[in-house]
């Protein structure tokens, strides 16, 4: 299923698309639809189909009800209108006698994708028209919906697929090229599903579903032909997640880090709060995870502001108390900075040696801090991706926690196996960590290899964020608000979706913004800027005058969305609401969540769908993260989620993950079988299966036992 564009290659799916005898005018339509080889052909599936099955005669037309008329082209006519404007007419026959009229407004250049003679289906709902000015009677569809028929043979069916195509590229003309790409390699497109799992999903063999899916004899067929290439497109990706994990339960030995009574006493006394129900059951997870012999393999998905930091602290805990080393990353600067602080309060007690290493740590100070990590003199380590790099040695590395996991990815995530362990004999625990909630289908591909725990109980006392959408209109009444909050010593944020002005998207920069609150509706109090193109000390010097209450309110872009915990930032105003998605508003909404006063969020938007509207009065109402993850998802889409082509699923071609749970969840069940009989897909039956998923995973998740 998977071609390399490599066309220089005996492999006939590599093949360029003129070995088809396509031409060089046609071979440049198809490029731009990035189809350079035959492979990229076969697999570039219909969008949609037109059913053609249920063809009514013109003379048999009704008024009203949607249908599908076939006929060929008798006259086409364009004309300026006396008001302005212009009309499109192509009149359909059927035998020569009876007509039905297309008619499209206001575009002068439908006439051009017309022919006489050509055969065409209009599907619509016909009316009849009296011309009187012509004394005529017939029946019209307006705007109908348009599918060529020219090269569509009636052994192909009444059902029309309705591809993806690209200006000057009718259906009629790639039809043809797809017909005989299917006969002459079909049968060449490799078969990576066992026998067994094709009869057992009554799927047909690749080659066969290939020829449903582009020559469907009716819907069911068709609908069948692409759920058997999504299943085997999942079911790659499952098994690559099952063959990870059963990589490192096996083969991979980890330090044995039991949490005593004692250990669980002294980490307890350090904490200055008790630890809600979730945390405790996430803790109790961990601890038997440490306490194993393999490495620990396991998510903590939390709501925001339900406490996940605490859950880290106890595991980082436990493994110094082990006499190992621990390491907590971040993806950012800001988010390792304010980690390190929150670890010095908890630990102002305790003799845990700790050390902070970011990129921006200047080289001579950088030097004396790997030579004392290097010589075990430091128990816990917090930084970002500083801490993979190849000059990085821990002594005894027991533990790396990774936050905020969603921005780092699968990648990353495989090279943390390796990097600072290099001349251990045993593998660190890892655990990782979002306070994003997952959609259900998206954990089960990007974090599909991990055990998960979940945190949804707030900590007692923290207060609710009282959320409200503005017309942007009603600016001067929340400013007023504001500055009301200001002037009782609270602190806000002013966020912006943009760095830069935008003339496409007519959107007010971070900079602009601040400019004009600072001279404006805030004039006389103290406001900064934050954004992602500052310089690291520049961000952290920001940070932290806001943290002092140097300033009062701060203007920035989403760089504030995970990891700013400013207790007294009570207020939020979120410029253009409606250009973030559900989940990153909730991050956004829970940095004013953090005290034991009420926050405030104020989503200013005017949003110009209904879709738009929805999303916001959906946001307005809803407080449980995990709730709005699943909207998000189905909303926007799970590959919008994330951003998840950083973790290695963003280019399942076929998958719709928010329309193919079914199937996700049937390939999960069938993969994790499939490993648990066999380890390694050694079996000659499975030696395809064993093929695809190295070809198309084994780098990117590290299948170093299998490969």
């Amino acid at each position: 299923m998977t071609t390399d564009n490599n066309p220089a290659t005996s492999d006939p799916l590599r093949q360029g698309l003129d070995s088809l005898g396509v031409s060089p005018a046609r071979l440049e339509l198809l490029q731009r639809l990035g189809l350079e080889t035959v492979g990229d052909l076969l697999f570039h599936f219909p969008r949609a189909y037109e059913d053609l099955t249920e063809v009514r005669r013109i003379a048999e037309l009704t008024e009203g009800d949607l249908l599908t008329v076939q006929g060929e082209v008798v006259e086409i006519d364009g004309r300026e209108l006396l008001k302005g404007g212009c009309v499109v007419s192509v009149v359909l026959s059927d035998d020569g006698r009876h007509c039905l009229e297309g008619l499209w407004f206001n575009q002068p250049h439908a006439a051009a994708r017309f022919r006489m003679g050509q055969r065409l289906a209009f599907s619509g709902k016909p009316k009849w028209f009296r011309d009187y000015r012509r004394n005529r009677e017939y029946w019209q569809m307006t705007c109908p919906r348009v599918q060529p028929l020219d090269g569509i043979a009636a052994a192909d069916g009444g059902i029309v697929p309705v591809y993806p195509l690209t200006e000057n590229l009718r259906v009629d003309q790639l039809r043809p090229v797809i017909k005989t790409a299917l006969v002459r390699h079909a049968a060449d497109v490799p078969e990576p599903l066992p026998a067994s799992l094709r009869l057992k999903h009554n799927f047909l063999d690749a080659p066969g579903a290939l020829h449903e899916i582009h020559f469907p004899a009716d819907l069911p067929g068709a609908e069948q032909a692409r759920r058997r290439f999504v299943y085997e497109e999942l079911l790659l990706l499952q098994l690559a997640l099952a063959l990870r994990r059963r990589e490192v339960r096996d083969r991979q030995q980890a330090p044995l880090l039991p949490c005593s009574p004692a250990i669980d006493e002294h980490i307890r006394r350090l904490l200055p709060f008790r630890l809600t129900q979730d945390q405790d059951r996430a803790v109790a997870g961990v601890c038997r995870d440490l306490a194993q012999s393999r490495p620990m393999q396991r998510l903590v998905q939390a709501d925001v502001g339900a406490g996940k930091t605490a859950v880290a602290v106890y595991a980082l805990l436990v493994a110094v108390a082990n006499k190992h080393q621990a390491a907590l990353m971040a993806p950012t600067e800001v988010l390792a900075a304010q980690h390190a602080r929150t670890l010095d309060g908890y630990l102002a007690r305790s003799r845990v040696r700790r050390l902070l290493l970011t990129g921006g740590l200047p080289e001579k100070e950088r030097r004396r801090a790997l030579e004392q990590i290097a010589a075990g003199e430091i128990d816990l380590v917090v930084g970002t991706q500083a801490l993979v790099q190849s000059d990085v040695r821990f002594a005894r590395l027991g533990l790396v926690v990774i936050d905020e996991q969603h921005k780092f990815g699968v990648n990353q995530r495989a090279r943390m196996r390796w990097g600072g362990v290099q001349g251990q004999a045993l593998d660190p625990h890892y655990l990782v960590m979002t306070a994003t909630p997952i959609p259900r289908t998206i954990a089960l591909t990007v974090f599909g290899d991990l055990d998960v725990s979940l945190i949804k109980q707030l900590p007692p006392g923290r207060q609710p964020v009282r959320t409200r959408w503005v017309r942007t209109g009603q600016r001067e009444e929340v400013h007023e608000r504001v500055r009301a909050g200001l002037r009782q010593g609270r602190q806000a944020y002013v966020v912006c979706p943009l760095v830069e002005e935008s003339e496409r998207l007519n959107l007010k920069s971070a900079a602009q913004v601040q400019a004009e609150l600072e001279a404006g509706p805030f004039r006389g109090f103290r406001v900064g800027l934050l954004h992602g193109r500052l310089e690291d000390q520049a961000k952290d010097a920001v940070m932290e005058a806001f943290r002092t209450r140097q300033l009062d309110l701060l203007v920035a872009t989403s760089v504030v969305e995970v990891g700013i915990d400013i207790a007294n930032a009570t207020l939020m105003v979120i410029e253009d609401a409606d250009r973030f998605g559900l989940s990153q508003l909730h991050q956004l909404r829970g940095r004013v969540s953090r005290g034991a006063v009420a926050g405030e969020c104020y989503l200013f938007a005017d949003p110009q769908t209904e879709e738009g509207e929805k999303r916001l009065r959906t946001f307005v109402r809803t407080t449980d993260g995990f709730t709005l993850a699943e909207e998000d998802a189905r909303l926007r889409g799970p590959g919008e989620f994330f951003g998840t082509r950083q973790h290695g699923i963003g280019d399942l071609r076929f998958a719709d993950l928010s329309r193919d749970t079914a199937l996700l969840h049937l390939a999960r069940k069938d993969a994790f079988a499939l490993v648990t009989q066999d380890a390694t897909l050694s079996r000659p039956e499975h030696a395809a299966l064993r093929h695809a998923v190295l070809a198309r995973y084994g780098r990117t998740l590290s299948l170093a036992a299998i490969g």
